[in-house]
């Protein structure tokens, strides 16, 4: 009879056993790794620019791996949350999808490790053709785009990363250690100049402290060559462990590192842009991720959503002159005034037709024929009369004891920004809409994947490794939008399209119509299944 056990048990490990006699088997038809060797397959990875140290001219010893596998090992990782290059190495050799995936093939982690830092521009490539087969699936809205952006901590410490400030209270704190030592140095040549003083303590410690003099002029060398080098280039920072990275503050919180700017598309939540940048300011960053975003969705015009942090009037005019719709909110600056009980700028009204401001006590502020520069901005001024402003009641709560009349600023493209506020004025709903859309990408990567920091240095590997990551993201997504069965088949009929380019033509026939059938058969496989899938499955 059957013997009753309280836990499961399972076989023995003397007992003789056969893996599955092909590699195939290994892995299940509804295995997405599968997809991952469809995706690759489909790409043209010459014209991309993939390349391999070695694959060029041939020579002696083992030919070098194919950056074809590699790339699947680096796309298998990232999807899986797996980056570095020891493990990747690991999980070649223990892990059976990737035995499938790559053949058996078992690169060592220098190999893997070199592959991503050589090739960050072909995996932006990559990226950016990734964007386009969504595209060409009709998975992108087109319309709405939300763009943020996150800092990413670098392969830097925060010690390491000096500004001018630092270094010249360094430099000081050198000069001032110099001075001391050299005290003490002249000191002990005194007393090895007197014979009834000199003793072995002596001279051991005039050696000392010559020795940590010289330290300290070697060190102040480097402190001065690092001043030079700023003033020179014009940079505000500067690393000796990473030149890119940058320290960068946001909310009372510094970060030795990289801001990531995406634009998300409003349809799946795709990365359909971004760029890695080390301006820890947003403002400037508004109309270039729109023009990225524009082109890559192509279309002539695009609606941009973005937080406070991006309110740039120059941005504003220039996302207007290329047809790009924003709605940034503006920063509140007038509360001080407003507590004080004093009147604001936002409380004098310009009148367009006669060219004038209106004060709150309803007096007419004249413009200034020259026209004032403000941070790269031309204004026109608007004062006021002295002998109406004496007589006004209101005098207390908009001018200073020791002003005479007031002045109103307006830039003189200002008619932008009064059609952004007056834009703005509905927008709550949108600006909801931005929340859920640009904050999910990083929430995802950030919280879920535990990607906070990037493990390579300079801005071309960190773009490139940046470009793996918003792949891993929209991979993920593209298919669990679509189900395997038809990423697939829309795939597969890529890669026929690619292999076709270069065939005979009778042949270039056979490819595209063998594609079309493949592809017509997946579409009904998947919709068989979705009929039979419970309502639970789909939801989930």
């Amino acid at each position: 009879g059957m013997t009753n056990r309280p836990f499961k048990t399972g076989a023995s490990r003397a007992q003789s056993c056969l893996l599955p006699p092909s590699v195939e088997d290994y892995v299940g038809p509804d295995n997405p790794v599968r997809a991952i060797d469809a995706f690759v397959a489909a790409l043209d990875l010459a014209r991309l620019g993939f390349r391999h140290a070695g694959s060029v001219g041939g020579g002696v010893g083992q030919p070098p791996y194919d950056p074809a596998d590699l790339l699947k090992l680096y796309l298998y990782g990232y999807v899986h949350r797996v980056r570095s290059s020891r493990r990747l190495e690991h999980e070649a050799r223990r892990n059976l999808e990737l035995i499938w995936l790559l053949h058996g093939l078992t690169p060592g982690y220098r190999t893997i490790a070199k592959f991503r830092a050589e090739n960050w521009a072909a995996l932006k490539a990559a990226n950016r053709s990734f964007v386009l087969l969504a595209r060409e699936l009709g998975l992108l809205g087109g319309t709405l785009v939300a763009i943020d952006g996150a800092f990413f901590d670098g392969n830097a410490s925060k010690g390491s990363i000096a500004t001018k400030k630092r270094l010249a209270a360094a430099l000081a704190a050198i000069e001032r250690d110099i001075e001391a030592y050299g005290t003490a140095l002249d000191a002990a040549d005194a007393a090895e100049a007197a014979p009834a003083d000199r003793d072995d303590g002596g001279a051991g410690g005039g050696g000392d402290v010559g020795r940590k003099m010289a330290a300290l002029m070697a060190k102040r060398d480097a402190l001065k060559a690092d001043l030079a080098r700023q003033a020179e280039s014009g940079e505000t920072q500067v690393s000796r462990t990473d030149a890119d990275a940058r320290l960068l503050t946001k909310r009372g919180q510094t970060v030795a590192g990289y801001n990531v700017q995406i634009a998300v598309d409003d349809a799946h939540k795709l990365i359909v842009a971004s760029e890695v940048v080390g301006d820890g300011n947003d403002t400037g960053q508004l109309h270039p991720m729109a023009v990225a975003a524009r082109e890559a969705l192509a279309v002539e015009t695009l609606t941009v959503l973005a937080d406070v942090g991006y309110f740039n009037g120059t941005m504003l005019k220039r996302c207007e002159d290329d047809g790009i719709v924003a709605y940034v909110p503006e920063a509140e600056r007038t509360g001080r005034l407003a507590a004080q009980g004093c009147f604001s700028h936002a409380d004098f009204t310009y009148d367009a037709a006669a060219d004038v401001c209106r004060c709150p006590g309803g007096a007419v502020l004249t413009p200034i024929e020259s026209l004032k520069q403000n941070a790269g901005r031309l204004e026109r001024r608007y004062v006021s009369r002295k002998r109406v402003c004496d007589a006004c009641p209101l005098r207390e709560r908009c001018i200073t004891a020791k002003s005479a009349t007031r002045t109103i600023c307006r830039w003189v493209h200002e008619d932008v920004l009064d059609r952004h506020r007056a834009r703005m004025r509905g927008a709550g709903a949108l600006m909801r809409r931005r929340a859920a859309l640009a904050e999910h990408p990083f929430g995802t990567l950030k919280c879920r994947a535990g990607w906070r920091h990037f493990l390579v240095r300079g801005f071309d590997k960190v773009r490139g490794e940046w470009s793996l990551m918003a792949l891993g993201y929209n991979f993920t997504r593209l298919l669990a939008i679509l189900g395997l069965d038809r990423f697939v088949a829309c795939l597969a009929e890529r890669a026929a399209e690619l292999l076709a380019r270069s065939a005979p033509n009778a042949v270039q026939t056979l490819i595209r119509a063998a594609a079309r059938l493949l592809a017509r058969f997946a579409a009904e496989i998947a919709s068989t299944e979705a009929r039979r899938r419970p309502l639970s499955a789909l939801q989930a």
